[in-house]
Formats: C-alpha cells, structure tokens, sequence
C-alpha cells in the first residue's frame, strides 16, 4: 500500500471515530503535549544560566522545573486550590481554597468570552464557509453596543431597572451590527463568487480603522488620551456579582454563553435551517439538488455567525471594559482554535474554550511565579493547543476530501476483481 492510501486510511479511521474514541485521542493529545514540553522546559533549564537549580535529574541540574511549571500553571488559573511546599511536591488540597477568586475569575472571564467567539466560527464551518472575520465583527459589534449604551442610559431610570431593560437591548445591537457586518462576505460569496477567507481577512482591517476613526474623532472619552468612548455607569454593565474579588467576569455572562450554546446546537440539529445548513457545508451539490438555496443559506448563516462573534464584543464591552477601547483583545482569531478544539461542535465549545481560557490565565501565573520566561511560556500554550487541535483539524480534512481508496491498488493489494489467484 502506498503512503498515500497509508496516509487515506489514517484519515478514513478519524473521521469514522465516535465521539467517545475522539475524546480520548485529545485526552492522549494533551498528555503527550504536557510530556513534550516538559522535554522542552528542561531542555530551555539545562542552556539557561542560573545560581541554584530548580531541579536535579540523573545528578544533572536543571534551571527549570516542569513539574513546579505545570503545578503553577493550573494551579494559577483554578486560584490556589493545593498548596506547594517547594518546587514540585504537591500537599493536599488548599483548605482555604476560595472557588470566588481571582485567578478563577480570569479563567471564566476567558471562558466566556470564547464561547461566542467560538460559537461564531463554528457556525459558519458547519455551514462550509471559512469565517476569519470574527475578530472585525466583535469589533464593531462591541462598539455599537458602547455608543447605543451610552446614548440610551440618560433616557432610562438608574439602578436595576434600567439595568434590566439596557444590557439585552445593548447586546442585541451589538448582535446586529456583527451580523450585518458578517453578511457582507456572505453576500460576496453567494453573488460575486469572492472568497471569503480573504474578504473576512480584508474586513479585520476595515472594521479596526473604522472603529478607531469613530472614535478618536467624534466619539472619544474627553477626559482621556486613550481612544476609547465615555465609561458607562455601573448599572449598565455586567457586575461581577458572584466573584466580589473581581476579574471581569460576570456569572451572567456565562450564563448567556451557555445558553446561547444549547440554542445554536438545538438550530444546528434540530431545525430545517438547520439541516439545509449543515448540508450546505457537508454536500452543497446535494443540498442544491435537494432545493437548497445555497446563496441565501450563505447570507444567513454569515449574518448569524457574524451576530454571535458581535455578541462576543458586547459581552467585551459590558462585562470587562464598561466602555469600548481601542487594542481589542485578539478573541475573534482565538475562537478559530477553540472551534477547531470543538471539532466545529458547539456543546465542544464549552470545554475548548475552558482549556483555552485556563492556558491563557494561568499562562500569567507561571510568568510571575517562575523563573521561565514569557516566550517559554507562550511555546508551552501553543505546543498543548497544537497538539490536542491536530486530531480535530485532521478528522475535518478527511470529511473535507474523497478518501475512497483506489480501486486499483485495492486489487493490485490483495483485492480480487475476477478471476482466480495463481
């Protein structure tokens, strides 16, 4: 057999994996990325120069430990919950250990907020479009939510009521704005036949300039040098009730989150539109045959992966900002990863975006409470996230392709099409 029905066969093999075996292949993708870095982070230890080593292995000192790494890293982004006597030895479970901590916090926050993003680009991957505009459509979605908040709170009631009535009203303009904004390369594609991967790219950059000229021009905060829009009162925003300690993270904003997953698995499996647009993406000359119209389902399901990632920037500018900022954090290109993590399923979202948000937080734990440094640390993320994305990405090319193997080599390899071997 050849490398290239060898390499088919691997394909064949992961894209029939049931969902159990899938979840067991990231499980030993993770382990095997925790093993290699740990390779990495002794070998970085052994070439850096330090006084005392922060372990010692077949009599060889090494700067670095990658057991005190991993312990701090997780440790950091969970908020302490074992306590460490020294590099490396883990004591029982912290018996003050808070769940409503900081450290905790920032990994929902991170959390949360990739579950839209998240969310965004599997939508338009289940529905065969490459969605790279999810950063531009979080953009301008969590700028209009800025400006409609702030226009429309002077007309409400302060306090919990016009807290009420403000923050869903404010997310969906953000969804809409995002939405409109994702249906332009939707309508590129269905009526020009553009790509939409370059036209998303393109739209990045237009929504960054935009926002950024709307703002430092006519819409800026008067009393700050930073581009950014007038904070809103405290009302208007998502406080973190359950987290007193802070980290920008509102339990209602979670809660959001999951539910709006249940809802797009519920659109996705169980709708009509549903179906015709996972047809689309899966069989699009089926689909068209079957009565699918294909440039309206391209429209739409722009429209709604383009709602999800600007509600995305809603939940950006209500929960963590209270106002809009110009150096939006990269979450739409984030949630192509975490998407990918998901294998483009949403109820996968959850618990993609939850290793990335822990990855992400912790990632600061280990730059302040360890001699690694922030490039070491960045290759350790990168290296997990690579290692437990490879399956998914390679399960997603192999429904992608025709992996039905020759039918000559099948014969020339054993296979018998008539006649009697000698």
């Amino acid at each position: 057999m050849s490398a290239v029905e060898n390499a088919k066969a691997v394909l064949r093999r992961l894209t029939a994996a049931s969902a159990t075996e899938r979840i067991l292949i990231s499980f030993a993708a993770l382990v095997m990325a925790v093993l290699v870095g740990a390779v990495i982070i002794l070998v970085s230890g052994r070439i850096t120069t330090c006084q005392t080593a922060a372990t010692t292995l077949f009599g060889t000192g090494f700067c670095y430990d990658p057991v005190e790494v991993y312990l701090v890293l997780f440790n950091g982004a969970l908020g302490e919950p074992f306590l460490v006597n020294s590099p490396g030895i883990l004591k029982p479970f912290n018996p003050d250990w808070n769940p409503l901590n900081f450290g905790f916090a920032l990994t929902l926050k991170e959390t949360t907020l990739l579950i839209f993003t998240g969310l965004s680009v599997a939508v338009s991957f289940r529905a065969g479009l490459f969605n790279i505009g999810t950063q531009g459509q979080l953009v301008l979605g969590g700028l209009a939510t800025a400006l409609f908040s702030f226009f429309v709170a002077p007309m409400l009631p302060s306090g919990l009521v016009g807290g009420l009535i403000l923050i869903p009203l404010a997310v969906i303009v953000g969804a809409l704005v995002g939405g409109l904004y994702g249906a332009i390369p939707g309508a590129l594609k269905a009526y020009a036949d553009a790509n939409e991967v370059i036209t998303t790219i393109m739209l990045n950059f237009i929504a960054a300039q935009i926002a950024f000229v709307l703002v430092s021009e006519f819409y800026g905060n008067p009393d700050s040098q930073v581009v950014e829009t007038t904070p809103l009162p405290d009302w208007a925003t998502l406080l973190p009730v359950a987290f007193p300690q802070g980290g920008d993270f509102s339990i209602l904003a979670l809660a959001f989150g999951l539910a709006l997953v249940v809802a797009v698995w519920f659109l996705l499996e169980q709708t009509s539109f549903g179906y015709d647009l996972r047809t689309s993406g899966e069989q699009p000359e089926a689909a068209e045959y079957g009565g699918v119209d294909a440039k309206r389902t391209t429209v739409t399901s722009m429209f709604l992966s383009g709602a999800l990632g600007g509600m995305g920037g809603a939940i950006w500018v209500l929960m963590v900002m209270g106002k809009w900022q110009a150096g939006v954090p990269a979450l739409g290109f984030d949630g192509i990863t975490v998407s990918i993590l998901a294998g483009n399923n949403p109820f996968g979202v959850v618990p993609a975006a939850l290793l990335f948000g822990t990855l992400k937080s912790g990632s600061l734990a280990v730059q302040f409470g360890t001699g690694v440094p922030k490039q070491l640390v960045g290759v350790l993320r990168g290296l997990i996230i690579l290692f437990v994305a490879m399956p998914e990405f390679f399960r997603m090319l192999g429904s992608a392709i025709d992996l039905e193997p020759d039918r000559e080599t099948v014969a020339t390899d054993g296979g018998s099409l008539g006649g009697d071997d000698e």
